[in-house]
C-alpha cells in the first residue's frame, strides 16, 4: 500500500477540523485514545506522537478532540506539560484518561511510564490547573509503575486502575484527587498478552494501559485487544482471549504493525453510545511508523456468554457508510431504540423488542445514484411489521416505505426490495419499524440497488 506523501502529512498537521474515516484523525499522531460521552457528544482524550519523523517516542503534549458523531472531529483542548508540575521540555505525555463528577472534569496523565498526575477543569475541554503540583500516584506506591491509568465509575464511586504487567486498582476520594484505599493487584487467571502469547512469559505476561468496562453485570479488563473478565470489579479476571485475530482485517490495513504481530500496541478504551458499543485503539498501518500512531475505532458485539466477538479493522470506520457497499450490516447502526443485538449462527442481527423501534444510519455516502434497498429479514415466529425509511429524523420525509409480511422459522431469511424517492450525495437514514402484532422481527444487513 503506498505511502501518504510527507506534504499532504504536513498539509493535514494544520487542520483544526477533520472529516475521517479510519484513522478518525488522520496523520496527527493521536493515540492512546480514551473516548468519552459528555453532553452528547464523543470527546477523545490523547497521547499525541510528534511527528511522521520520529525515531522513537517523542509527545511533547496531551490532546482533546470531540466529535458530535464519531466522523467530524475538532480538536479542542491542549495540556502542555509545563500547565502541571512536570514543567517544560518535557517529552514524555503517555496515556491519558479523565472522569467527571459534579460538574467538573478530572483529567489524569501519565509522566512516562513513572508518574501520573491530574488537572481539573469546569468543561470537558477545561481550562486546566493543577491542584495537587505534584503526582497523585507516586514512583514508589506500588511494585509496578505508576502510569497509563483508566478510570472507571460504578456506582457512583470512581476507581483508577493502572500498572504495567501487574494492574492495581484503588477507588478515589469524593475528591478525585487523592487516593481512598491502598491500591491492590488485581489477580488475572491465564493472561496472556503481546509477549506472552504462548503463555510462558511469567515476566511480561500482560502489557501495559489497562482499561475496564461493564456490560451486562460482567466487569471486563483490557489491555490493549486482550481482555479478561470478572463477576467482581476486583476481580479475580479470567483471561478469555483478543478482540482481534487475522480475519479482522481489511486490505491493507495488516501491515506494516509493531516488532511482535498485530496484537502489540493496541491500546486503547471500549465505551458505549446511542446503544452502541465500540474499541478505539492504536493503529499504524497508514504510517508504517510505531513512533508516529494513529487512532482506529471499530463496532463492538457480545456474544450470548458475553464474551467479545472480533472486531472488523478497515477505512469506513464507525458512524459512517457507502452505499456501494456490498451490504451494511444491521447491528452496526449510530443509534437504536426498541432494538437489541442479538447473536444468530455466529453472526449478530437486529432484533425488535417493542412495538415501535428505529435504527439511524448517518452519514450515508454515495446514494444520488440508488432507489432501492434490499433489507435483509426474518422472523422466528412469523409476523407482520411497516418499515418506513425517513430523512434527517424521526419525523423527517419519509423516502420509502413497505409492509412485510413474514412466515416463521430461522432459516427464512427473506430478501425485501424497500422503493425509495430521489436520494442526494449524502444521507442520514431512519429506519422506523412498526411491530403489527406481538412478533419480533430480525435484520441481518441491507444493501443499497439500482
Amino acid at each position: 500500500m503506498k505511502r501518504r506523501k510527507l506534504n499532504i502529512v504536513l498539509l493535514m498537521c494544520l487542520a483544526i477540523n477533520v472529516i475521517a474515516q479510519n484513522p478518525i484523525v488522520p496523520n496527527q499522531g493521536l493515540n492512546d485514545p480514551h473516548i468519552h460521552i459528555f453532553n452528547d457528544t464523543a470527546y477523545v482524550y490523547a497521547s499525541h506522537d510528534k511527528s511522521a519523523e520520529n525515531k522513537q517516542f517523542i509527545m511533547e503534549d496531551w490532546w482533546v478532540w470531540s466529535s458530535p458523531d464519531l466522523v467530524n472531529w475538532t480538536k479542542r483542548s491542549i495540556l502542555k506539560p509545563g500547565e502541571t508540575y512536570i514543567g517544560d521540555g518535557f517529552q514524555g505525555c503517555w496515556a491519558t484518561d479523565v472522569g467527571k463528577k459534579d460538574g467538573k472534569y478530572y483529567w489524569y496523565f501519565s509522566e512516562r511510564n513513572q508518574q501520573t498526575g491530574v488537572v481539573v477543569g469546569d468543561s470537558p475541554v477545561g481550562p486546566w490547573k493543577d491542584p495537587l503540583v505534584k503526582p497523585l500516584l507516586g514512583s514508589d506506591l506500588t511494585p509496578t509503575h505508576e502510569y497509563d491509568m483508566a478510570i472507571f465509575e460504578d456506582g457512583g464511586d470512581h476507581y483508577i486502575i493502572f500498572g504495567v504487567w501487574d494492574f492495581y486498582i484503588a477507588r478515589l476520594n469524593y475528591d478525585m484527587i487523592s487516593l481512598a484505599e491502598e491500591p491492590k493487584k488485581i489477580i488475572i487467571n491465564n493472561p496472556r498478552g503481546p509477549y506472552n502469547q504462548d503463555g510462558r512469559n511469567a515476566e511480561k505476561p500482560t502489557d501495559d494501559k489497562p482499561f475496564v468496562h461493564k456490560y451486562n453485570g460482567k466487569y471486563y479488563l483490557s489491555w490493549g485487544c486482550f481482555y479478561a473478565m470478572s463477576d467482581d470489579l476486583y476481580g479475580p479476571y479470567d483471561y478469555k482471549g483478543t478482540v482481534i485475530k487475522k480475519e479482522s482485517f481489511a486490505e491493507g490495513y495488516d501491515a506494516p504493525t509493531w516488532p511482535n504481530g498485530f496484537l502489540q500496541g493496541r491500546h486503547g478504551s471500549f465505551f458505549q453510545w446511542n446503544n452502541q458499543w465500540y474499541f478505539a485503539y492504536c493503529d499504524i498501518s497508514q504510517t508504517g511508523n510505531r513512533y508516529f500512531r494513529d487512532t482506529f475505532i471499530s463496532y463492538v458485539h457480545f456474544k450470548e456468554n458475553g464474551e467479545m466477538a472480533i472486531i472488523r479493522i478497515d477505512g469506513i470506520g464507525v458512524g459512517q457508510y457507502h452505499a456501494n457497499q456490498e451490504k451494511i450490516e444491521a447491528e452496526e447502526y449510530f443509534k437504536a431504540d426498541g432494538i437489541i443485538k442479538k447473536e444468530v449462527s455466529n453472526d449478530f442481527v437486529v432484533e425488535t423488542n417493542a412495538r415501535k423501534s428505529y435504527l439511524n444510519f448517518p452519514n450515508v455516502k454515495n446514494t444520488q445514484s440508488y432507489n432501492t434497498i434490499k433489507l435483509r429479514a426474518f422472523a422466528p415466529t412469523g409476523g407482520q411489521f411497516n418499515i418506513e425509511v425517513r430523512r434527517d429524523a424521526l419525523d423527517g420525509k419519509i423516502v420509502g416505505k413497505k409492509k412485510l409480511n413474514l412466515k416463521p422459522g430461522l432459516n427464512n431469511l427473506e430478501e425485501l426490495n424497500v422503493e425509495l424517492s430521489r436520494l442526494d450525495k449524502s444521507e442520514n437514514l431512519y429506519f422506523l419499524i412498526e411491530q403489527l402484532d406481538d412478533n419480533a422481527l430480525q435484520i441481518e444487513s441491507f444493501s443499497f440497488l439500482k
